[in-house]
């Protein structure tokens, strides 16, 4: 049977689905918490009132192509297919610019839009597009972009302490920090990618895409998935200092990391439990418990760090119990991380800035390109 003439997939509709079912526990718990800094989202709105949120939009309807049932019609129906999957009741605007490189952000923080480059257009079929579209819809519901920006504010205010002597260290751990959720970010909109589009297959040919190009003529799925898992626990303690020095200021994982992660969200029943209708409703994200979140992203990185196959993990563990203790230190660092902005805001709401009590968390954000910009290149 011709490709034309294949039938369509049948897509499962998520009916009001909350974006806590695709968020990786470290990411949910970070976006409980800051969610609870009430009225905290406005005062960073009302900073980056000066960067001109629609100035910045005004350069890609100059420069790119608007998406809509007249332009790019074949795009704007995966766009609206992968948006009806996760139902989402407005759909962002969507661009294409010109470049040669696979690449893909969600843009803005009132009205977040999204970018796709042609090399995107060009290079996906449709199901590897509807879940790269997917992908940035799901940095939109999670709400990033507003987070994100948080997270940048409060670490330049670090930077004030930069003169004493223990600064420079506190501010290169918060950023290191606030780097290591960045990249959890991106697994939790690799989750939101493959729930719009429900065909894995499609979900690891966009990663493999992002590693080697468009052509997978000569690309073996299982294949990279050995890659991945030599990646993960070959070689020995340089390998794994090279890892670190590799990954610890970037912002995304590297896409056979997030291939790996993706499918191992697969093969925890967890993937299958949402198509089931085990998920939250964003009806019940008012109720949302930071300290049980913080729980789980705690138990996160327990569990991965029992079973990770790395040699330096391996050594750690040989040491001690240090697969207990790293979930007590990443939830005991969580929890001071909040208490901490929770002063911040308090700070800023005496200062005479629009932090209003009454105000909740936005989550209808998107990974700002300025600031901030999250694409789906590795």
């Amino acid at each position: 049977m011709a490709a034309a003439d294949a039938p369509a997939r049948r897509r499962i509709t998520l009916t009001g689905i909350s974006s806590r079912a695709w968020e990786h526990p470290a990411d949910r718990g970070a976006l409980v918490a800051l969610r609870e800094l009430r009225g905290f989202d406005d005062v960073v709105k009302t900073f980056f009132g000066m960067w001109n949120e629609r100035g910045f939009r005004l350069s890609y309807l100059a420069a790119g192509i608007r998406v809509d049932h007249r332009q790019y019609p074949a795009v704007f129906q995966r766009y609206t297919e992968a948006a009806a999957t996760l139902d989402v009741a407005e759909l962002p605007e969507l661009y294409v610019t010109q470049s040669p490189w696979l690449r893909a952000e969600a843009v803005g923080l009132d009205r977040p839009f999204i970018v796709l480059s042609s090399a995107c257009v060009q290079q996906l079929d449709d199901d590897e597009l509807r879940c790269l579209l997917g992908h940035e819809l799901g940095h939109v519901g999670s709400g990033h972009a507003v987070y994100k920006t948080i997270l940048m504010i409060l670490t330049r205010w670090a930077a004030n302490l930069s003169w004493l002597p223990v600064g420079a260290f506190a501010l290169r751990a918060i950023i290191a920090a606030m780097l290591e959720w960045w990249r959890k970010a991106e697994l939790s909109a690799d989750r939101a990618g493959l729930l719009a589009g429900q065909d894995p297959a499609a979900a690891l040919r966009l990663l493999m895409k992002l590693a080697g190009g468009g052509d997978l003529s000569q690309v073996d799925t299982t294949a990279f998935l050995e890659q991945a898992a030599e990646y993960a626990g070959g070689g020995d303690l340089r390998d794994s200092l090279h890892k670190l020095r590799m990954t610890a200021w970037s912002t995304h994982p590297v896409p056979v990391a997030r291939a790996a992660a993706l499918r191992q969200w697969i093969d925890s029943g967890a993937y299958g439990r949402v198509l089931a209708g085990e998920y939250p409703r964003r009806a019940d994200d008012g109720s949302a418990r930071v300290s049980e979140e913080i729980r789980a992203a705690a138990e996160s990185y327990r569990e991965a760090f029992g079973r990770s196959t790395d040699p330096l993990v391996g050594l750690l563990r040989r040491l001690g119990d240090g697969a207990a203790d790293i979930g007590g230190w990443v939830g005991g660092t969580a929890g001071r991380a909040r208490s901490w902005m929770d002063t911040a805001a308090e700070a800023a709401r005496r200062a005479g800035r629009p932090a209003d009590d009454g105000g909740g968390g936005a989550t209808n954000g998107a990974d700002a390109a300025a600031p901030g910009s999250a694409g789906t290149t590795g």
